[in-house]
């Protein structure tokens, strides 16, 4: 009888209950967790290696004469150039329209001779017109350093980086990933954003001028439902 509790469990299952509780709140609170929209992985930095000559040292680094000292290993450095400038428009018209008359002559002897002509004329029309047009224009232009985290057997090479600015009302971030040329890269280690394959180019912000220009969580509420 000591064993039992007011809720008529004892105390040990109640203390297991507790416990399952506990882990299954955390359970929902971490996959409610949202990862990150861009995690940068930076390349592991390659093993030390020795000397193996008066003139030619691994230790170095190596690099063929033909590319001199351009970006082809994991762990280099390269600039790209920031030179995105895309416009869109799109406009659509549609027009329509149908009228239709109906008239009929009643006899002038017999029943029908009793209603007059006008009565039997019928007529309808209807009519559509509809225009929509968009447009949209973006520009971004700067330079970021990215490492190489990856080089494919084919010679193209996955690289991804970020710049942080904190300025004294928030954080700007630029975050840039993609695949690149060894052959699009210059002698001083740039390449221009537009030789970017795949390229994922992230610009935004946080702080008190991107809270600002966010709409409210009610007002963002009611602007999901309303129809006006």
């Amino acid at each position: 009888m000591r064993e039992k509790v007011g809720s008529g469990f004892p105390r040990q299952h109640r203390r297991v209950l507790k416990r399952t509780a506990l882990i299954g709140a955390f359970v929902l609170l971490s996959a409610g967790k949202k990862p990150d929209a861009y995690a940068p992985a930076y390349a592991p930095p390659p093993p030390p290696t020795h000397a193996n000559g008066g003139i030619f040292q691994a230790s170095h680094g190596y690099a063929p004469l033909t590319s001199g000292t351009r970006a082809a290993s994991v762990g280099d450095l390269l600039t790209i150039v920031l030179v995105e400038r895309t416009q869109a428009a799109k406009s659509a018209v549609a027009t329509t329209g149908r009228k239709g008359d109906i008239a009929l002559a009643p006899p002038r002897e017999g029943p029908l001779a009793l209603f007059r002509p006008q009565e039997f004329n019928m007529g309808g029309s209807n009519a559509f017109d509809g225009k929509g047009q968009a447009a949209q224009s973006n520009s971004l232009s700067g330079e970021i350093t990215v490492t190489v985290a990856e080089v494919y057997p084919n010679g193209t090479m996955l690289v991804r980086g970020e710049k942080r600015i904190t300025l004294n009302r928030g954080d700007e971030f630029v975050r840039i990933a993609g695949i690149v040329r060894q052959s699009d890269v210059t002698a001083d280690n740039r390449i221009a954003s537009t030789r970017v394959g795949n390229a994922d180019i992230t610009y935004s912000g946080r702080g008190e001028i991107a809270r600002a220009s966010r709409q409210g969580w009610l007002q963002r509420f009611f602007s999901r439902f309303s129809p006006f």
